[in-house]
């Protein structure tokens, strides 16, 4: 016998993930598709939206295939990595690969310029965050600038999940969370687009009109239950950006609370009662009606310790042993894990890694231990920032594939200061896609997160660390202003290099 069920799939960096998800939160099936990026040139990163269509199709229909028979998809929820420049023509047909978020470094000209045209004090005003890799105004600007040809069949703004939205039901609409990461098109005070600035920076496109996250987009067109194996006419949500999908998925959407996703990058999100301002963070809308967020992101995380493990032809259960055996402090050394440039709250995409003290002695062990304890550094960066800006964070909700081991989380914590809470399913964002999907179809019978998924375990800061990582952060800041300048000749090199 079959029963009802929601279906979440999310678009992330380096896979997409679909989960089937029983009307009580309970797990029934999974689905993963590994993907890579694009990097045509240095600084691009880039992904083409037919991969997130065919990637939906497939998960949906593993997962519809390998249900109990009689089993009832309810509802349809999305998410993905944003925020991403997917430019469409008038048929919904993508002109280029979409252009990926703050990873994405190349549009610094179409910064400088926006910011000369309209002011850095009035971009921050209007749309809450300042100009940085991480805008999509710039990205679109950008094509302007560099592919006229293409630009000019420009007609419509997609981001993976209104992307996802878009095939399965014809609809075109963006949710206000990811549109106010659309610097500086959105008005953060009025919750609306900029005309003025969107008719200068993206002539010719269509705005999307907006909704929130959790509201339904449309439902399953004929064409795409073909595709994908959905019954015609199941509800599909409109769906968010992957992190704020993953502070759903674990309850980390009230005021003081702090979601960390540990995955291919790291990513913080507060949720704050009033908009908050500062250069250096992200002042978004939030996921729901009446929040708004402060949140700050790291260019690389997971995808140091899955560089180390592919440079050391070692395994993730031996080289955490051997960093668990360094010990705090990884032997003396301190690394800055700028090696894709940093995001929050540098904003510097042309920020360089760095392993400072290596000796003969030191171990490949050491060098893990030192990549997650920068990290560690980097959360802690992002959390001094937040506080300094306003913000109230009472507890961390750690979520994403990082959290499985415990020797990174307890570095952070130890790092921090601060306890971090697990929740029992730490699948993430196409959870929290699911789960917004059951919310919107269910009435008066909202679930509950804290039903769905609630909190197992609590990892607190140990005090025999404080010492080592407190001289460790101290070098940690030092060394990113030491070593900037040489830093910055050095991403110029390999510019040069590279083309």
């Amino acid at each position: 016998m079959g029963e009802r069920c929601v279906l979440g799939v999310d678009i992330g960096t380096s896979s997409s993930k679909g989960v089937l998800v029983a009307e009580d939160g309970t797990i029934l099936a999974s689905a993963v598709r590994e993907h890579r990026v694009e990097r045509p040139h240095p600084g691009w990163v880039e992904m083409s939206g037919a991969t997130w269509w065919a990637e939906f199709c497939s998960i949906a229909t593993e997962l519809i295939g390998g249900a109990a028979s009689g089993t009832r998809i309810q509802a349809v929820g999305v998410s993905g990595m944003g925020p991403c420049v997917l430019l469409a023509d008038d048929e919904g047909m993508p002109i280029r690969p979409a252009i990926l978020y703050g990873v994405d470094s190349r549009a610094g000209e179409q910064v400088d310029r926006l910011e000369a045209e309209f002011g850095v004090d009035e971009i921050v005003r209007v749309g809450g965050s300042g100009l940085s890799s991480q805008a999509a105004g710039p990205k679109i600007a950008w094509i302007a600038d560099h592919e006229p040809d293409a630009y000019a069949r420009a007609r419509r703004l997609f981001m993976p999940a209104s992307w996802l939205a878009h095939r399965l039901t014809d609809e075109y609409v963006l949710d206000r969370h990811s549109a106010s990461q659309c610097t500086p098109l959105f008005d953060i005070e009025a919750g609306g687009w900029h005309e003025p600035w969107w008719n200068a920076v993206a002539p010719g496109i269509e705005a999307p009109p907006l909704a929130w996250p959790g509201d339904v987009a449309g439902t399953v067109t004929a064409s795409a239950a073909l595709a994908t194996g959905l019954v015609e006419g199941t509800p599909v949500i409109v769906g968010t950006i992957d992190a704020w999908s993953e502070a759903v998925s674990v309850g980390a959407v009230g005021p003081g609370d702090l979601m960390l996703m540990y995955g291919t990058t790291m990513f913080l999100v507060a949720t704050v009662p009033e908009i908050l301002r500062t250069p250096s963070m992200w002042t978004t809308t939030g996921a729901f009606r009446g929040t708004h967020s402060l949140a700050g992101g790291m260019a690389t995380s997971g995808a140091i310790t899955s560089w180390l493990r592919d440079l050391t032809n070692a395994d993730y259960p031996e080289l955490l042993a051997e960093a668990d055996a360094s010990g705090p402090g990884a032997r003396g050394l301190v690394m800055l894990p700028y090696f894709a440039g940093e995001r929050t709250p540098l904003l510097d995409p042309d920020a360089r890694g760095v392993i400072a003290g290596l000796t003969l002695s030191h171990s490949r062990g050491d060098l893990y231990r030192a990549a997650l304890e920068a990290t560690a550094f980097g959360v802690r960066h992002n959390v001094e920032t937040m506080r300094g800006a306003g913000a109230r964070i009472d507890r961390i909700i750690a979520v994403g594939g990082g959290t499985q081991g415990s020797l990174w989380t307890q570095i952070v914590s130890d790092v921090t200061g601060l306890e971090q809470q697990l929740a029992r399913t730490s699948v993430g964002a196409s959870y929290g896609a699911a789960f917004l999907a059951a919310s919107a179809i269910a009435g008066d019978r909202a679930p509950d997160i804290a039903d769905w998924n609630p909190i197992t375990h609590t990892v607190r800061p140990d005090p025999s660390t404080a010492h080592a990582y407190e001289r460790g952060y101290r070098i940690y800041r030092e060394l990113y202003p030491a070593t900037a300048d040489v830093a910055h000749r050095l991403a110029r090199i390999q510019l040069e290099v590279a083309a």
